[in-house]
């Protein structure tokens, strides 16, 4: 029998779960832009690699006091684990103007088009800068990414094998694959990015 609260209680679930599975891909997102493994942050954070796998799939609801040491460890603002959250995922369009925009590495910046973290998707354009990229070293972390050259020209590394990218050019590859994407052009590099979360 339906209760006459069900329905608000249903919508409140789901908000619940999408607001947990945005944090949880944020802090995903930052460590692995840091290099670090779950191993690595749990060092740091003094927190088990097995409780930081289940706020980063979004399957625990962490405390105040852990994403606090979360964030420290990151250097970023609570603030910023919900930045790019929709005012609503029934909206079909996400305006320019609120788009955020963040700047993810030296040289390097990401505007979100799109963050749906519900169904494990992320659309984004970098922008790189000269001699800049995502990281000096290759990094891995769970997902899928699929790239197309927009302007410039980028390298994207996979498993030690450099890729030569030209505008139009598009690639694909699970992000457990150790990679690294850099800008070795004399003119900035624009790129479109789809990352899924699971591969």
């Amino acid at each position: 029998m339906r209760t006459r609260g069900a329905p608000q209680a249903n919508e409140t679930s789901i908000e619940m779960d999408y607001t947990l599975a945005t944090i949880g891909a944020r802090i995903r997102q930052f460590r692995t832009q840091k290099g670090l493994t779950l191993q690595a942050l749990g060092r740091i954070t003094g927190l088990s690699p097995s409780m930081l796998s289940l706020v980063e799939r979004g399957k625990t609801s962490p405390s105040i006091g852990t994403l606090i040491v979360i964030c420290s460890a990151l250097e970023v603002h609570m603030s910023d684990l919900v930045a790019i959250e929709e005012r609503t995922v029934r909206d079909p369009v996400s305006r320019l103007g609120e788009q955020p925009v963040f700047q993810t590495a030296a040289g390097v910046l990401r505007r979100v088009l799109r963050a749906d973290h519900m169904r494990g998707v992320e659309i984004a354009i970098n922008e790189y800068a000269p001699d800049t990229g995502s990281a000096v070293t290759p990094v891995h972390h769970a997902g899928f990414e699929y790239g197309i050259v927009l302007e410039g020209k980028l390298t994207v590394e996979v498993d030690g094998t450099r890729h030569v990218l030209h505008p139009g050019d598009p690639i694909s590859y699970e992000s457990s694959r150790d990679h690294r994407i850099w800008n070795y052009g004399a003119d900035r590099a624009k790129a479109l990015w789809v990352n899924l979360e699971r591969a």
